[in-house]
């Protein structure tokens, strides 16, 4: 891939930025002026960069998962997306986890919403009956983004994943990396100490192809 590097000066002091600086520049723009806070999916708040949207569209359309589940549904926009993209491939479930029932939530048959802690014990167990069966399950983890807590999900939830399917990390550009730099450990350093401990999953990079996302290095795929 061609590196583009751009000239600029800033106060009299000229500076080269690369490929990477472009990119980072324009994350910090984007993230804050928390565009992604006022995006809509038909006329429901979902907190995606659709940069990552199209990417998870283009991962349903070549995996047909018979369910995605989902941590953290906070008012179901991304849940009511992945949904109605089942709909126009004519298989899926979605099955969104949170602590509270925020309303409204959007109404869809192809939604179940679970209340409750994501690392709850008996909420996995009945996830893992619900979806025993299943040939095809992928997770989406945007719940709480605490290192503690994602890695928790990531050891819990990736032994439901199918070989050959995702378990997405989100928002792993928090602390630093390169937005909100005052967070704490949080997904990234989770997707770090998990890859330190397993060999069963893979960073798909080419998940990052519009160069510019709220998951780095979060889109895990687990080896077949």
């Amino acid at each position: 891939m061609h590196q583009l590097t751009i000239d600029i000066e800033l106060e009299g002091n000229k500076y080269t930025l690369n490929h990477k600086d472009i990119t980072d520049l324009f994350h910090h723009i984007y993230y804050g002026s928390r565009v992604w806070t006022d995006t809509y999916w038909l006329g429901n708040q979902i907190l995606k960069c659709p940069l990552d949207m199209w990417i998870y569209q283009e991962i349903l359309w070549d995996i047909k998962p018979d369910y995605l589940i989902e941590t953290g549904t906070y008012h179901g926009g991304s849940a009511l997306y992945y949904a109605n993209l089942f709909d126009l491939i004519g298989n899926g479930k979605v099955i969104t986890i949170d602590v509270q029932t925020r309303s409204p939530q959007p109404k869809h048959p192809r939604i179940e919403y679970v209340v409750g802690s994501s690392i709850d014990p008996e909420i996995f167990k009945k996830l893992q009956k619900k979806t025993s069966g299943s040939k095809s399950t992928m997770v989406v983890l945007d719940s709480d983004h605490s290192m503690d807590h994602v890695y928790k999900e990531m050891l819990i939830y990736s032994d439901l994943v199918t070989p050959g399917n995702y378990l997405i990390v989100e928002d792993s550009n928090i602390n630093g990396h390169p937005v909100r730099s005052d967070f704490g450990p949080g997904p990234m350093e989770a997707i770090n100490e998990f890859l330190k401990n397993t060999s069963k999953f893979t960073i798909d990079i080419s998940k990052q192809k519009f160069f510019m996302t709220q998951n780095p290095r979060g889109y895990l795929q687990k080896n077949i």
